[in-house]
């Protein structure tokens, strides 16, 4: 990532998690940080912790980032369009933007309503899509840079995550056009894929998980969310437009790409071995 030159970062999903993680790397740079998620509390929180990320980089004021927050649902599309632009004229253009905003409801595909779809696609998919349109003038006149975090969720369908599977892998597809159509603009456009990461939002997906995706889960291990956004980071240094953090995951992203047969196969025989066991009991 090209320091000199990045200057201000939105983030969306920044009150918590890997957006959150990203923002601490980013004040370590000294960057201008932008928060956004829908929790005001949360978001106010995030800002104390970035507050206290500042002391411990620098023992002067000079050069040090700002930190404002901005409680926004990503996908409203009349939220997002009335209230980014007074924060882009209050805060600053954007140079960087990290769509970080998700949220996972996995449960076994007849589980899932209709509502959870949406939620699912509101929030993962469309948030992305509405932000970056938002925003994507000022990163045009920047020559900036787009991340979007999808997950290997969105690289291999996981049992148990009909709905964000869909949601993740519209969110590679996006950025695949979107760097097609930005690559002669200037604006550089990368996507995360993370496994499996310690955040609230995983928390909260343990507890409707099918015991078969917690079986598929626990051959792949779980990284830290400072550890996704440091390999993100290195990524982006390498001027990479797929960064997939972890060895196992790395793995995992070449085996679905050339033994996509293989991986079908491990899947299967785990999921039947969990069944099995479950039975047994």
């Amino acid at each position: 990532m090209p320091e000199a030159t990045v200057r201000c970062a939105y983030i969306t999903g920044g009150s918590s998690g890997i957006g959150l993680a990203v923002a601490k790397e980013l004040v370590r740079r000294k960057v201008d940080v932008l928060l956004i998620a829908r929790d005001r509390s949360r978001l106010e929180l995030a800002a104390r912790v970035l507050e206290s990320e500042k002391i411990k980089v620098s023992d002067t004021l000079e050069g040090e980032s700002r930190i404002a927050i901005l409680p926004l649902d990503v996908g409203n599309p009349e939220q997002v369009k009335s209230m980014l632009l007074p924060a882009v004229q209050e805060f600053g253009e954007p140079d960087f933007l990290f769509n970080c905003a998700g949220a996972a409801f996995p449960d076994y595909f007849e589980r899932i309503t209709d509502d959870l779809f949406e939620q699912t696609l509101h929030v993962n998919l469309k948030g992305t899509w509405y932000v970056t349109k938002a925003l994507l003038p000022y990163l045009k006149k920047n020559r900036g840079m787009i991340v979007n975090v999808s997950s290997m969720a969105g690289l291999v369908g996981v049992f148990g995550y009909t709905a964000y599977s869909a949601a993740k892998a519209g969110v590679i597809g996006f950025s695949e056009a979107l760097r097609s159509e930005l690559v002669d603009e200037g604006v550089r456009v990368a996507v995360l894929c993370p496994p499996d990461t310690d955040t609230p939002g995983f928390e909260q997906e343990n507890r409707t998980k099918p015991a078969e995706t917690k079986a598929i889960s626990a051959n792949a291990g779980i990284l830290k969310p400072e550890k996704v956004a440091q390999e993100l980071f290195r990524g982006l240094s390498k001027g990479k437009f797929l960064i997939v953090p972890g060895l196992e995951a790395k793995f995992t992203a070449w085996a679905v790409r050339h033994m996509p047969g293989v991986v079908r196969w491990v899947v299967d025989r785990t999921i039947r071995n969990c069944r099995r066991h479950i039975q047994s009991i």
